[in-house]
């Protein structure tokens, strides 16, 4: 993770931290029903269990950006997942919590969570509405107790009156009201605004150049097997061929199931604002797009466990990988990437 005060400088230099990114800020408001784009499949998440209103989204999302929720003030959620870069980071290859500690994976966009049965790159977590619950007490994040969250909430009288707006008048923070709040806001964090998605939907502003439909061709014939469309993942895990990194060892899914099989196979990624969420793989060893690419077509590591769809190589001409990497570019969602509602919200905007 960065310093929370890199990330929301960051932010303030695109635009993001403008009054109109929570000035108004829905802290009252009714239902907020989960997007539901056509021709995707129906979200895995049960939005009934833990319906999503305007003021549970608004405390949510200033929860997502308070520093205060780790244990030495230092960093927030947002510190590792910043809106202008797909919900993720880009200035280290493996997360980076409270007192610089480091952890051991890249840390994972935040896109259209609402879809996925499990969560992290082993799949660890089951639950979008406990997610948040790894990250916020674990040692190399942001080393801090539920209970201690909790004790401090209660103490801050704008946060006070938030919950009792989202959870029926009753103001006091509760562990499971901070995760609930957590995933109304992330269970929103829809992307499908893409250039790609306009071209699929027929809408203007979806042309495709001749490089980027060959790319498209390309991608679906060699990589959709695992980053299958719409949403540019399968949700499995797969040993993608990367050599094992001797000196920082990471048995991967197989650290969650015990089971031999599931050894160094990962999360397949979405694909979606690609562009934008390097540094690449679990252990965010590529900085390019390109070299993603030469590690496919030339670079396989075998081992028992490589996935069944990478035992032959690829060979991808330097001009095929050209065009996969144009299509690839298509998937930015800029309305995403920039939308005010995802925006940083001071917890002193919950008035």
């Amino acid at each position: 993770m960065r310093p929370a005060s890199l990330a929301l400088r960051l932010a303030a230099a695109l635009g993001l931290l403008g009054l109109a990114a929570f000035g108004t800020a829905p802290v009252d408001g009714g239902p907020v029903p989960l997007p539901q784009p056509a021709g995707w499949p129906q979200p895995r998440y049960d939005a009934h269990r833990n319906p999503a209103t305007g003021a549970g989204v608004a405390l949510g999302r200033a929860l997502f950006y308070d520093p205060g929720l780790s244990r030495d003030g230092s960093i927030s959620c947002a510190s590792c997942h910043l809106q202008a870069t797909g919900f993720t980071h880009v200035d280290h290859a493996v997360s980076h919590g409270i007192e610089g500690r480091q952890g051991r994976r890249n840390t994972l966009a935040l896109v259209n969570l609402a879809w996925s049965p499990s969560f992290h790159w082993d799949g660890g977590v089951n639950s979008l509405d406990v997610q948040a619950l790894n990250p916020l007490t674990h040692a190399a994040e942001m080393d801090n107790t539920l209970a201690a969250v909790v004790r401090r909430l209660n103490t801050l009288p704008n946060y006070r009156r938030q919950f009792a707006r989202a959870f029926r008048g009753d103001s006091v923070a509760t562990g499971q009201r901070v995760l609930q709040a957590l995933a109304q806001f992330t269970s929103g964090l829809v992307s499908y605004q893409s250039r790609y998605d306009k071209y699929l939907r027929r809408e203007p502003g979806g042309e495709l150049s001749s490089a980027e439909l060959s790319g498209l061709t390309l991608f679906r014939s060699n990589c959709g097997s695992c980053h299958q469309e719409p949403l540019f993942t399968n949700y499995t895990f797969q040993n993608n061929g990367l050599p094992p990194d001797s000196l920082a060892p990471d048995p991967g899914r197989a650290g969650i199931t015990g089971r031999p099989q599931d050894s160094l196979c990962f999360r397949v990624p979405s694909l979606r604002n690609i562009e934008r969420s390097g540094p690449y793989m679990h252990d965010g060893r590529f900085r390019r797009l390109r070299e993603v690419l030469q590690h496919y077509s030339s670079g396989i590591h075998h081992s028992p466990t490589l996935a069944p769809a990478l035992r032959q190589p690829l060979r991808l001409s330097p001009e095929q990988q050209k065009d996969i990497i144009a299509f690839l570019l298509t998937l930015t969602d800029q309305q995403f990437l920039t939308d005010p509602r995802f925006g940083y919200l001071p917890a002193d905007a919950l008035n």
